[in-house]
């Protein structure tokens, strides 16, 4: 490897999701900010949750007029 051309790795960055939940692993980045962890997503918790992208789900109801 070329030496001065590679970023950093940190083997403790630092992850936190909005949950609150937060662990160590590696990245090139020291602190993460997550939405979603396997603490608090739908499919490992097993409740069904819609996980709104950025208005996505009201846009949606909004062009059909769903209630809801």
């Amino acid at each position: 490897m070329k030496p001065k051309i590679h970023p950093e790795y940190y083997t403790d960055a630092k992850i936190i999701c909005a949950c609150g939940n937060t662990f160590t692993t590696g990245s090139i980045k020291k602190v993460l900010k997550v939405e979603l962890c396997s603490k608090c997503h739908p499919f490992y918790t097993g409740e069904q949750r819609v996980v709104d992208t950025l208005g996505r789900v009201e846009r949606f109801k909004r062009r059909y007029k769903l209630e809801g």
